[in-house]
């Protein structure tokens, strides 16, 4: 009995994965080189993530630190993906920590579906149906409450991915 109050009692005092990130160690960030008004010449070209997305050697590391800032009690890297709260599509800054977290690939709220919303805000970003800095704020506040608002009820819209 007293080893299951112990293990009661670790498992409330330590950090699971959260569908949001800490916003006080992941604020998110932009790149300062995209603007409202060179986006068809940026992020709206095919391939343009490609060209500014940091190497895996650089995010696994920063995963695997950030795995233990957050506390997470689960610190298997696998079970997370190095995302960028502001997606590189709308211009989140590539390589700023407070901009990456290690998000939780088994919850409701996953990788999976957060990308679904970068999908809508992409698109919605380069046909000019939502603004940069809208699409932007969104994704920094609440993505969860963003995709509500974007994507539940259009997920033709959220098939596909960006380049």
């Amino acid at each position: 009995m007293k080893h299951l109050a112990f293990i009661l009692a670790l498992a409330s005092a330590t950090s699971f994965a959260a569908d949001l990130p800490n916003r006080a160690m992941t604020p998110g960030a932009i790149n300062p080189d995209i603007t409202q008004d060179n986006i068809q010449q940026t992020v709206c070209v095919k391939g343009f993530t490609k060209t500014i997305r940091p190497p895996a050697s650089y995010t696994n590391k920063l995963k695997k630190a950030q795995i233990q800032d957050y506390g997470y009690a689960d610190t298997n890297p696998k079970d997370y993906e190095e995302d960028h709260l502001i997606a590189l599509s709308i211009g989140g800054a590539p390589r700023d920590p407070q901009n990456l977290w290690p998000q939780p690939r088994k919850s409701e709220w996953n990788a999976a579906k957060k990308d679904q919303l970068e999908v809508v805000l992409y698109r919605m970003v380069c046909d000019g149906s939502l603004p940069l800095a809208t699409a932007q704020q969104a994704m920094a506040t609440d993505w969860i409450a963003a995709w509500k608002r974007y994507v539940a009820g259009n997920t033709a819209l959220a098939k596909g991915h960006v380049d």
